[in-house]
């Protein structure tokens, strides 16, 4: 089993006090003090040492010392300027560790593939609660070599995350990571595991890219931006009370051309957003899509 030197409460304060530092609020930090949660997160990354590991808000480093027993190369990505002497104390301990300070959602790929010594292929992170829906999205988006996530976020993140047409959880943010990957695993973890201990559950999801010819469901995605069909799904939770034609008909779309991809997609117009799978969503967005070539072409 992997452990982590800094899972534990004891070891925790020790590094606080040896560096001069407290837990940053603003930033939303609470440092991870179970090493029963690391060795699931390591158990479900599934590293074999071959791996370049991207880390998200590694904090003190507590999953970051894990992760270099089990990877060839981590990089971490941390924006608090105060944690930067912590993470060059863990570099210079070890050769296959790397750090950027900086934004997470502005640090380019690029920069990360130099640090990582290639593309990364696995993102692993106990992520910053406020951005951690948005920055598993951007990277699945942006970062084609990652094969697999697997990321501690707010349960009602992971919810959202997981969610099946119908239920409350589920909707655009839902579909859109979808067409990226799907979830292959999930553990609850809770404030106990933590210190200070946060006032939210939390839980980690595991999300395994999906295959480029297909949607989060298995359904054909071939030679479709997922971008046009993003587009599609903002419109259609837009007003996510109202019908898909008529939310989406209210953001942008000519109801003409929607009863026709309604039809040719075999898609109730009265549907509501919630209601449609993501393989609705796919052959909506490409009935939309061939519409549109269609009166290009005449």
């Amino acid at each position: 089993m992997t452990t982590s030197p800094l899972a534990n409460l004891s070891a925790t304060r020790e590094l606080l006090d040896e560096f001069g530092l407290a837990t940053k609020h603003r930033l939303g930090q609470n440092f991870l003090i179970d090493n029963h949660v690391i060795e699931h997160i390591c158990q479900l990354a599934e590293l074999d040492g071959t791996e370049r590991v991207l880390e998200v808000g590694p904090g003190i480093g507590t999953l970051t010392l894990a992760l270099v027993q089990e990877a060839a190369r981590v990089v971490s990505i941390e924006m608090d300027a105060t944690l930067e002497p912590v993470l060059d104390a863990h570099a210079a301990d070890h050769d296959n560790f790397r750090y950027i300070m900086g934004d997470a959602l502005k640090v380019s790929p690029a920069l990360i593939a130099g640090a990582a010594g290639g593309e990364p292929e696995v993102f692993v992170a106990n992520l910053p609660y406020n951005v951690a829906a948005t920055i598993i999205l951007q990277y699945f988006e942006t970062m084609p070599s990652l094969r697999r996530a697997v990321v501690m976020v707010q349960k009602e993140v992971a919810d959202r995350i997981a969610a099946c047409p119908g239920t409350k959880a589920f909707g655009a943010y839902t579909v859109k990571l979808s067409l990226y990957g799907t979830v292959t695993g999930r553990f609850e973890v809770p404030p106990r595991c933590f210190m200070p201990a946060p006032h939210v559950d939390s839980a980690v999801v595991r999300i395994d890219r999906c295959r480029p010819a297909e949607g989060g469901d298995g359904s054909s995605g071939a030679s479709l931006d997922p971008r046009a069909v993003g587009r599609v799904v903002d419109a259609a939770f837009a007003q996510r009370r109202k019908t898909i034609r008529n939310s989406m008909g209210a953001n942008g779309f000519d109801k003409r051309a929607l009863d026709a991809a309604f039809e040719s997609a075999d898609i109730a117009p009265t549907a509501r957003a919630e209601t449609l799978s993501v393989e609705d969503f796919i052959r909506l967005a490409r009935a939309l899509e061939s519409l549109a070539g269609r009166e290009v072409d005449a």
